[in-house]
């Protein structure tokens, strides 16, 4: 019987083991989704204790503890925080099989050192030791991620943002660590949901543009989508596509649909996906102009339990996963920008595992470029409920069937917390170990420098060439650092 968690973890073979340890473990961390708080990485934040820094916002978390009975005044209430701490050290040892479980001792170990397992019973000493750690300097947010060599980290940001801690770390010498701003234009996308013609007023006072029809809210978000670009350094936007995403209309049509909803009357489903695929489609064409990547996270439900959402809002850990029929609509919508040949490069992300390959197919289907672009159109990585380990090995093994791994730009942590990153080191052991398999299974050459250059490319080095990331010391793709 192995050891929990060794050095090994994870790596069956010794295939996988040299490619973990000679190549994967000490590349940087290109961390180009997350939900990050600016604010608190300019500042430096230290946070008080572990429950705050752990528990507080991590939706992940939160739901385990609901599965497990906790009061949601102990989740998400006004309480002490050990005991908040002390119900999650409860939880976590029932999620035998859960990434929570392999999460929460790779940060115990990689942030604090302590390779006690978390339990009601060693809970007090963990706290305890953790807490005194997080009084020093030595872990304030920054030194956090400098711990885990996270060298860029794209946050997730509405177009009315001012972007002003953005804008006060690219002015600080002191931060060596890229925190670059997403342009995630969801409101202004979102025409069936409570509030856009609230937000279109905003986004217009925002812009300085009168917006009167659809084309005003493209050019508004043009005037906001350059901001993010030349002030911020702005190379990625992020959207997410729930219900119907794209019925091909002409800017007559989706003006009709516009006025509709700027007076309140009811839009459709359909006049929603014929506004929502019209907006996607020229913006995903302005991106291409910049050179920017195309997030689509397909496949969420949102705010599901609607008593839990009044009390918390969103983000509290009652979203689910869809399992509608898109296929033609995605292909349409990529075909849209691809037919002027202006598709931007696109990372295609799915909740329901079930989608991985068809998303991995369709990809293929819009490789073609002239501008040299390895991997255009990407097979994103596991994403939220597929972030587990068989959800990682289904979407490296969807890719690699029949698509090309060596071009993979590799994980990300969607996350809120800045103890999340060892889940970078938990993908690539996963990753390793997919590869070790193969090549010992006689499937593949053990040629050990090609596979190392591999790994190190989808551990960091694709990620910088596809985003264009201006990172120190990078000369190219397969350079080690």
């Amino acid at each position: 019987m192995k050891q929990f968690m060794d050095e090994d973890f994870l790596l069956k073979t010794d295939t996988a083991k040299k490619l973990y340890h000679g190549a994967a473990e000490s590349m940087p961390i290109i961390d180009f989704h997350n939900h990050l708080n600016a604010r608190e990485i300019y500042e430096d934040k230290c946070f008080d204790n572990i429950s705050d820094l752990w528990l507080s916002g991590d939706h992940y978390k939160w739901r385990a503890m609901r599965l497990h009975g906790i009061s949601e005044a102990i989740i998400t209430g006004d309480v002490d925080p050990y005991e908040r701490f002390l119900a999650y050290a409860d939880t976590i040892q029932n999620a035998i099989g859960n990434p929570l479980y392999h999460w929460t001792h790779l940060e115990l170990r990689r942030y604090f050192g302590i390779n006690k397992t978390l339990s009601k019973d060693t809970a007090r000493k963990i706290y305890d030791k953790c807490n005194k750690k997080l009084k020093t300097k030595d872990y304030s947010v920054r030194n956090l991620l400098r711990m885990q060599n996270v060298k860029v980290l794209c946050t997730t940001d509405d177009p009315i943002d001012s972007l002003e801690w953005h804008l006060k770390i690219r002015d600080d010498a002191s931060c060596d660590i890229q925190v670059l701003p997403s342009f995630r234009p969801e409101k202004a996308i979102g025409i069936e949901k409570q509030g856009f013609a609230s937000y279109i007023k905003t986004l217009s006072d925002v812009s300085d543009v009168i917006i009167k029809n659809v084309s005003d809210v493209i050019k508004a978000l043009i005037t906001r989508l350059d901001f993010f670009v030349s002030e911020a350094g702005c190379k990625v936007s992020d959207h997410s596509l729930e219900n119907t995403f794209y019925i091909p209309a002409s800017e007559y049509e989706v003006n009709e649909i516009f006025k509709k909803a700027m007076r309140g009357a009811l839009i459709t489903e359909e006049d929603a996906g014929k506004y929502h695929g019209y907006l996607l489609s020229n913006l995903g064409k302005e991106y291409y102009k910049r050179d920017m990547v195309m997030q689509l996270h397909i496949g969420a439900t949102r705010n599901n339990a609607t008593r839990i959402y009044k009390m918390l809002g969103p983000d509290a850990g009652v979203d689910g996963m869809n399992d509608f029929n898109y296929a033609p609509e995605l292909s349409a919508l990529l075909d849209s920008m691809d037919k002027d040949n202006r598709l931007p490069k696109t990372i295609l992300y799915c909740l329901n595992p079930n989608d991985l390959e068809m998303l991995a197919v369709t990809a293929g289907c819009f490789a073609s470029n002239d501008d040299d672009v390895r991997g255009r159109v990407q097979l994103g990585s596991g994403w939220w409920f597929v972030d587990h380990k068989s959800g990682i090995k289904h979407q490296l093994r969807a890719l690699s069937d029949v698509g090309l791994l060596g071009t993979f730009i590799g994980m990300l942590t969607d996350s809120r917390s800045f103890l999340s990153f060892p889940r970078h080191e938990y993908f690539r052991r996963i990753l390793c170990d997919f590869v070790g398999d193969i090549v010992e299974n006689g499937e593949y050459p053990c040629d050990m420098d090609y596979l190392s250059d591999m790994i190190r490319d989808i551990s960091a080095n694709n990620a910088i060439d596809y985003f264009g990331f201006e990172i120190e010391n990078y000369k190219g793709i397969s350079e080690v650092y």
